[in-house]
């Protein structure tokens, strides 16, 4: 068992080691992750369509929320598991929450990335992050297999 565990933990702390090598050669360490949190819900904020959905959800909360994402991108980026929400239940019932503003989401989000000076590749990382992030939730919070159903589509 004392094995197992060792292992374990040795096998965790290569994954992660292996993580911040992979960020560091892209440019990403803590203060980017903490300069594209704040970037980023800075510009959702002021976006006319994100901005009140968040706000409604947030309002007097988003130092605790800043925090929050600053560890759930964090742990993404470095595979710490420092991030310990729940993604799909934090997002159910917002008010205004709609599927396709998830589409503005992740322009806003690629948007600041290049704001911020994010190298290609970290770009490219972080957005293929985002959209299954994005893709996650969009299934979860808006999919109903019932209308995959062939008999409920209408002939066209």
């Amino acid at each position: 068992m004392t094995t197992d565990l060792t292992g374990r933990a040795a096998h965790r702390a290569e994954i992660t080691a292996r993580a911040e090598a992979e960020m560091a050669a892209m440019g990403v360490d803590a203060a980017f992750i903490d300069r594209m949190v704040e970037t980023f819900y800075g510009n959702i904020r002021e976006h006319p369509d994100l901005g009140p959905v968040f706000e409604g959800r947030l309002a007097g909360r988003w130092p605790d929320h800043m925090i929050k994402m600053k560890a759930f991108w964090g742990s993404v980026a470095f595979k710490t598991g420092a991030y310990g929400g729940k993604p799909v239940m934090a997002h159910q019932g917002v008010d205004g929450m709609a599927q396709g503003l998830f589409l503005q989401w992740l322009q806003l989000f690629s948007d600041t990335l290049i704001q911020i000076g994010a190298s290609e590749d970290a770009h490219r990382w972080f957005m293929a992050s985002a959209e299954r992030i994005a893709k996650s939730l969009v299934l979860s919070l808006f999919y109903n297999p019932a209308l995959d159903d062939p008999r409920l589509r209408s002939p066209t």
